[in-house]
C-alpha cells in the first residue's frame, strides 16, 4: 500500500474517531449468537446417542479489567467500539457454559496481575478472590507476572485455588544456573473417556522485555529444549489424547513453535501476549494455534465431541463477551466491590480530559501513547523523548456532562500501571540510528524467536520513515530531529523512563548514554502535571513514524498465515 493512501485513512478514523462516531452503528447491537447464524451450541447440540461433548475456555492478558470497558474493533476498515468484559460478566457466560455442559475446563494464560490501578495498591492481592470465585481451572504464569518481583509472583499464584503449570521457569541457583522448576510443567485433564494433557510456556525474554530486576532469581528457557520431554511423557507415559500448549509468548512465536519440529505430537496452542484476537485455528505444520483477545473481552471456545473413549470432532469459535448479553453475575459483582471499595474514591478521581477516544491497538501510533509523549515533551523539553510500545489498556471513549472523555487516576494505572522515574541523557545520532533499528527489529523480526513482544517504541522530537519488513539494519529510510536530518556525529537530549535493573546509563535500551540521570518526576506526575495545565487534550497522533510498506493503521505484526485482527 502507498503512504498516501494509508494516510488518508488514518486520518478518516481519526477525525470521526474524535467526534465520537461509531462507524459501523448496526455492529454494536449485535451479540456473538447474532453474527453466527449457527452458533457452536447449536452446531454440535444434538449428539447422538454415545457422543458427549467436552468444552475447553480460555481467557488471557486480561490486566487486571475487572469491570466492563470500551473496545475497540477494526470492522469494515474503521474503528467501532463496543462495551465488552469485566469479570461478573466473565463469570455469568462461564456459568451458562458449565450449566449446559459439565464437562468444561477454564483456562487463564497469564498478565492476571498487572494493569490496574488496584492491583498496583495491593500488589496484587485484591485480584486473588475474585479469580477464585470465576471457577477457572487451570493458570499459567505471564510475562507480567514477575511485576512485584519472583517472591511476591509465587505467592501470588500460590493463593490460587486452580492448579498453575509452566515448564520453562526455573529457580535460579545463582550465575543462571538452574534449579527446579518453580511450577509443575504439565497438567492432565480425563473426562468423557478421554484424556486431555496441558504443558505451560512462557515468554524466556521476560527478563530483557521488562524491567531485569522483576525476575531476579528466576531461569527462562527457550520452549524447544523440554518440549519434546512433555509431549513424550503425555504422548506415552500419560496416554493424552490431545496435547494441548498453554502460552505466553506471543502469536508469531506460537505460530513459529507450532511450525517447528519441537512441536510434534500437539495439537494445539493456547496462546497469548500479544492480544491477538483469532476467530479460526491458524494451522501450522505440527499444530493449530489460537489466542483469545485482552482484558476479558473475548472468550476462546474449543469444543471436541468425543465417542468411543477418542475425539472425533472439533469446533473453535471466539466468543465477544458482549455486556448486555452476558449480565454481571451478583456473587462475582459482590466480590468485585469488597476488595475495590477501600480505593474507589481515589481510583474514581479524575484528573483531565481528552477531547479524542484514547486507545492503544495500533502497531506505530495510537492516541494514548500520544498523550504520553505530549506530557514528557512539554515537562522535560529534551530535543526528544521516548515511551514503550505498550500493549496493555483499554480503550476509552465515553464522555460526561462536560462533553468530553474524562481520565481518571484509575485510567492513569491502566496506561501506565509501572510508576516509572523519568531519566534523561545525551546520545549521539549514530546510537539513535542503531538503537531505531534494533526496535524495529524486535517488532518485525523475520525469526519470530527475535521480536520481544510490543508495538514500535514511540517518540516525540523525531520523525522516522521506515519499512516493516526489510532486512535487519535496513529499515530506516530516514530520519529528522527538530526538522532536520539527523547528524550521526551529533549530540541529542533525550528523555525516557527508568527500568529498574537497568544499567545507570542506559534509557529505553540505549546503551552507553551520556550524562544520564534521573529527574525529579515519575512518569504520572508528569502525566497529572500535563493534564492539570491543559486539559481537555487533544493527541493527535502526528506521524511521528511512518511505515511505508504496510498501512499506517496496521493493527498486527503476524504476516504470512490467514489472520486479520477484527
Amino acid at each position: 500500500m502507498n503512504y498516501s493512501g494509508s494516510r488518508r485513512n488514518f486520518l478518516q478514523f481519526s477525525t470521526l474517531a474524535g467526534l465520537g462516531l461509531t462507524l459501523n452503528p448496526l455492529s454494536s447491537l449485535l451479540g456473538e449468537d447474532d453474527q453466527d447464524k449457527n452458533p457452536i451450541e447449536e452446531r454440535i447440540k444434538d449428539l447422538p446417542a454415545g457422543q458427549q461433548r467436552v468444552t475447553i475456555l480460555q481467557t488471557t492478558d486480561v490486566h487486571c479489567q475487572i469491570h466492563p470497558h470500551d473496545e475497540l474493533f477494526w470492522e469494515n476498515n474503521n474503528m467501532t467500539f463496543r462495551s465488552t468484559g469485566g469479570y461478573a460478566h466473565l463469570a455469568t457466560y462461564f456459568k451458562q457454559v458449565k450449566s449446559k455442559n459439565p464437562n468444561t475446563f477454564i483456562i487463564d494464560t497469564g498478565d492476571m496481575f498487572q494493569g490496574s490501578q488496584l492491583s498496583v495498591e495491593t500488589t496484587g492481592k485484591a485480584l486473588q478472590p475474585i479469580l477464585n470465585a470465576m471457577g477457572y481451572n487451570l493458570y499459567l504464569p505471564g510475562n507480567w507476572e514477575v511485576v512485584y518481583y519472583k517472591d511476591a509472583m509465587q505467592k501470588l499464584l500460590g493463593g490460587l485455588q486452580a492448579p498453575k503449570l509452566c515448564a520453562n521457569m526455573y529457580h535460579d541457583l545463582g550465575n543462571g544456573k538452574k534449579g527446579e522448576l518453580i511450577f509443575p510443567p504439565y497438567h492432565t485433564w480425563s473426562i468423557a473417556g478421554v484424556k486431555i494433557g496441558f504443558v505451560g510456556y512462557t515468554d524466556p525474554l521476560v527478563p530483557i522485555r521488562q524491567s531485569p530486576d522483576y525476575s531476579k532469581g528466576i531461569v527462562y528457557t527457550m520452549p524447544e529444549e523440554n518440549l519434546p520431554h512433555y509431549v513424550n511423557v503425555l504422548r506415552e507415559q500419560e496416554q493424552c489424547n490431545m496435547v494441548i500448549i498453554l502460552s505466553h509468548l506471543g502469536l508469531s512465536q506460537q505460530i513459529a513453535l507450532a511450525n517447528s519440529k519441537e512441536c510434534e505430537g500437539v495439537d494445539y496452542i493456547f496462546g497469548g501476549d500479544t492480544h491477538e484476537r483469532v476467530r479460526k485455528p491458524i494451522e501450522c505444520t505440527y499444530a493449530k494455534v489460537v489466542e483469545p483477545g485482552a482484558f476479558g473481552s473475548f472468550v476462546g471456545r474449543l469444543d471436541l465431541v468425543v465417542q468411543d473413549n477418542k475425539i472425533i470432532k472439533e469446533d473453535y469459535v471466539l466468543v465477544e463477551l458482549d455486556i448486555r448479553k452476558y449480565k454481571a453475575d451478583t456473587d462475582v459483582q459482590k466480590v468485585i466491590k469488597e476488595n475495590e471499595k477501600p480505593y474507589t474514591s481515589e481510583i474514581n478521581q479524575v484528573i483531565g480530559y481528552s477531547k479524542l477516544p484514547l486507545y492503544r491497538y495500533f502497531v506505530v501510533e495510537n492516541t494514548i501513547d500520544t498523550l504520553i509523549i505530549d506530557a514528557l515533551k512539554w515537562k522535560i523539553g529534551t530535543d526528544m523523548v521516548l515511551s514503550n510500545g505498550f500493549r496493555f489498556c483499554p480503550p476509552r471513549t465515553k464522555r460526561d456532562a462536560t462533553g468530553n472523555i474524562p481520565i481518571t487516576e484509575g485510567f492513569l494505572f491502566d496506561m501506565l500501571p509501572v510508576d516509572s522515574q523519568v531519566r534523561k541523557g545525551i546520545v549521539t545520532g549514530k546510537q539513535l540510528i542503531e538503537w531505531l533499528e534494533k526496535e524495529l527489529n524486535n517488532v518485525f523480526a523475520k525469526d519470530a524467536a527475535k521480536r520481544l513482544g510490543g508495538w514500535v517504541v514511540k517518540f516525540k522530537g523525531m520523525k522516522v520513515t521506515f519499512k516493516a519488513f526489510e532486512e535487519m539494519g535496513k529499515r530506516i529510510q530516514s530520519i529528522e530531529v527538530n526538522d532536520k536530518p539527523i547528524d550521526a556525529k551529533k549530540n541529542y537530549s533525550i528523555c525516557a523512563c527508568e527500568r529498574e535493573g537497568d544499567p545507570s546509563n542506559m534509557l529505553c535500551r540505549i546503551p552507553d548514554v551520556a550524562d544520564a540521570k534521573n529527574t525529579s518526576y515519575s512518569l504520572h506526575d508528569v502525566m497529572k502535571d500535563y493534564l492539570k495545565i491543559n486539559s481537555p487534550v487533544s493527541p493527535s497522533p502526528e506521524y511521528n513514524a511512518i511505515i511505508l510498506d504496510a498501512p499506517q493503521t496496521l493493527l498486527t505484526q503476524v504476516t504470512g498465515v490467514d489472520y486479520d485482527f477484527t
